[in-house]
C-alpha cells in the first residue's frame, strides 16, 4: 500500500500544479475578456455592467493570493466562470453538455479499439512466422494514417459517394433530444461513421505494440521454462505471455482514456460532432478564454485520474509492484 499511497500523493501534487497553472496562464496571457465582450456588444455596456462582469471573470485589483483563493473556492463549488462566446452561460454547463457526447463516442470506441487491438496482437504474436504476418504491412499503413485523413476518406466514400451515412451532426436537427427510440436511433446512426474513423485509426497501433511486446515476452526464459514443464499452450500464452506483455499497454490505454475527455478534436470538427473537442475548437475560434480554461482543466484532471487508475491496475497485474509496496 505504500506504493499506492506514494502514487496518490504524487498525483495530488500534479493536480494542484495543474490547477495553479490553469489559474496563472490566463492572467499572464495578453488580451482582456472585457474588451472582447465590448467588441461583441459594440460598446453598449454601461460602466456598472462592466464592473459586474469584471468581478464575474475574476478581473479585480485584489492581490494575486486573494484571487487564487477565490479561484480555488469557486472550483470547489463547481464554478468554472462564465463563457464569453456564450455569455452569460456558465462554462460548467457548456462542458457538462459536451461531455456525454465525447464519452459516448470516443470513450466507447477507445475501449473497443484497445480490446480488439490487444487481442489480435496476442494472436499474431503466437502465430508469428505464419501467413498471418501478411497483415502487418496493412496494419503499419493504417497506424500511419492520421485521424483527420481517415475521417475525410470515410466521409468521401460512405457519405458523399454512397450516401449511406450523414456527413455531419450528432442527430437529425429536427428531433428534440430525449430518451425515445427515434432520437436514440438517430444518435447511433450519426455516430457510426465517426466511430469507425476512431476505431480504424487507432486499433492498428494497439495490434502492433501488443504483438511486439508479446513476441519479446515469449522469448524470455521463464516462458521457455513454462513450455518445458509441459503447461498448455493457451495457459503459457495468456498467463505468462499476454499478462506481462500488456503491462506497457496499460499506461498507453490510461492516457487514451484520459484523452477521451479531450475528445478526438479533428474527428469531431470534421463531423461537426458536439463533443468536448469540437467545443474546444469553437472556444479557440471565439477567443473564449474562460471556456478554454475550463476545458483544459477538465482534460488535465481526467488524464491525471486515468494514470492513477492505471497504477492501481498495475498493482493487481504485476506481482513485483505488490512486492515493492
Amino acid at each position: 500500500m505504500k506504493f499506492l499511497l506514494r502514487k496518490v500523493m504524487l498525483y495530488v501534487f500534479i493536480a494542484w500544479a495543474a490547477l495553479t497553472l490553469n489559474f496563472l496562464i490566463p492572467r499572464l496571457m495578453p488580451g482582456d475578456p472585457l474588451v472582447l465582450l465590448m467588441e461583441r456588444t459594440e460598446g453598449r455596456l454601461d460602466p456598472g455592467a462592466l464592473e459586474a462582469m469584471a468581478e464575474a471573470y475574476g478581473l479585480t485589483d485584489a492581490p494575486l493570493v486573494v484571487q487564487y483563493w477565490d479561484y480555488l473556492s469557486s472550483l470547489v463549488q463547481g464554478d468554472l466562470g462564465l463563457s464569453i462566446g456564450y455569455y452569460p452561460v456558465p462554462v460548467a454547463d457548456i462542458v457538462a453538455g459536451a461531455m456525454p457526447w465525447t464519452i459516448g463516442l470516443v470513450g466507447v470506441t477507445t475501449i473497443i479499439s484497445f480490446l480488439l487491438g490487444t487481442g489480435l496482437g496476442v494472436i499474431l504474436a503466437w502465430r508469428r512466422g505464419k501467413r498471418s504476418d501478411y497483415v502487418l504491412p496493412a496494419l503499419t499503413f493504417l497506424n500511419g494514417v492520421p485521424y483527420f485523413w481517415m475521417a475525410l476518406i470515410l466521409v468521401l466514400i460512405f457519405s458523399v459517394n454512397l450516401g449511406w451515412f450523414p456527413v455531419a451532426n450528432a442527430y437529425q436537427p429536427i428531433l428534440v433530444p430525449g430518451w425515445n427510440p427515434e432520437f436514440i436511433s438517430s444518435v447511433i446512426y450519426h455516430a457510426i461513421l465517426p466511430a469507425l474513423t476512431i476505431v480504424i485509426g487507432s486499433f492498428a497501433g494497439w495490434v502492433l505494440s501488443m504483438r511486439n511486446m508479446t513476441v519479446t515476452v515469449l522469448g524470455e526464459d521463464y516462458v521457455t521454462m513454462a513450455e518445458a514443464k509441459g503447461l498448455p499452450r493457451r495457459k503459457v500464452l495468456l498467463r505468462y505471455g499476454a499478462r506481462n506483455a500488456i503491462l506497457p499497454s496499460i499506461t498507453g490505454f490510461a492516457l487514451s482514456l484520459g484523452a477521451v475527455v479531450g475528445g478526438s478534436m479533428l474527428t469531431e470538427v470534421i463531423f461537426n460532432y458536439p463533443g468536448v473537442g469540437y467545443t474546444l475548437f469553437q472556444a479557440v475560434q471565439n477567443q473564449d478564454f474562460p471556456l478554454m480554461q475550463g476545458l483544459f482543466l477538465v482534460i488535465s484532471l481526467a488524464v491525471i485520474l486515468a494514470n492513477l487508475l492505471a497504477d492501481i491496475v498495475y498493482i493487481f497485474l504485476d506481482p513485483r509492484t505488490r512486492a515493492e509496496a
